[in-house]
């Protein structure tokens, strides 16, 4: 099988028989008869499924374990009973907890912050 990502897009192209199955019952992915080839958008739960059934290029796996680990910070968030502003936020009044956790997790989710480390001094490896 031959795999690419371009554009915020994965390419796969001669996936045998069982990959091709595979691919097509999940749904997230188109097949182009010209082209001869899958497409689908490059997000956390298509390249998870992916990695599952065969070994992820270099920039592929990277991108992966990217979006895992601002999934894993964004679901850290959402689960704090005090949060803490990652930024000053520009109110006048204080944010209630709840508006503080969604700030927080926007901007993790956006890349506007990066996410905070964890306590043990990294993100950690997120497997799949």
């Amino acid at each position: 099988m031959k795999m690419a990502m371009k554009e915020g897009q994965i390419l796969i192209k001669d996936a045998d028989n069982t990959q091709f199955t595979i691919i097509k019952s999940w749904g997230k992915m188109k097949w182009s008869k010209a082209e001869r080839m899958f497409y689908g958008p490059a997000e956390i739960e298509l390249l998870n499924k992916l990695a599952g059934i065969v070994r992820l290029p270099g920039p592929i796996e990277a991108e992966r374990q990217r979006l895992n680990i601002i999934a894993q910070a964004v679901d850290t968030e959402r689960m704090k009973p005090e949060p803490e502003p990652l930024y000053k936020y520009p109110v006048k009044f204080p944010l209630y907890k709840h508006q503080t956790r969604a700030a927080n997790m926007a901007l993790i989710t956006f890349g506007l912050v990066p996410p905070p480390e964890d306590k043990e001094g990294g993100h950690g490896s997120i497997e799949q």
